[in-house]
């Protein structure tokens, strides 16, 4: 995984956030609604099922010229929908994710040492 140097997860965040509006105004100009976050959810599940036949690309079940670039885009395309989502609904991403895998590697670490 190569890291970007400023990029962490509260810039990707507003980035994200900020394209959102982006799609908004969108909608506006076009006298459309912007998506609700039903909508957004709704999305990202297509999204999964996009990744999911990308993967099976990368296992060879589903070969494309394009791979890995389509693979990266559509990992991009998941991550967007899950910073916004987080957004919406007031998620402190960084903190959750440290709790939980905070919580993961304590219950792991547990049920991995001899004796229990």
């Amino acid at each position: 995984m190569t890291a970007h140097a400023g990029t962490d997860v509260t810039a990707m965040g507003a980035r994200a956030v900020a394209v959102r509006e982006l799609f908004a105004q969108r909608a506006a100009d076009a006298s459309t609604r912007p998506w609700t976050t039903e909508e957004i959810m709704l999305g990202f599940v297509g999204d999964v099922g996009d990744l999911a036949k990308l993967v099976q690309g990368k296992e060879g079940v589903r070969p494309r010229a394009d791979l890995d670039a389509a693979l990266a885009h559509e990992l991009a395309d998941c991550l967007w929908s899950v910073l916004v989502l987080a957004d919406a609904y007031d998620v402190d991403l960084p903190a959750a994710f440290d709790a939980t895998m905070d919580n993961l590697t304590a219950r792991l670490s547990r049920d991995a040492a001899p004796g229990t």
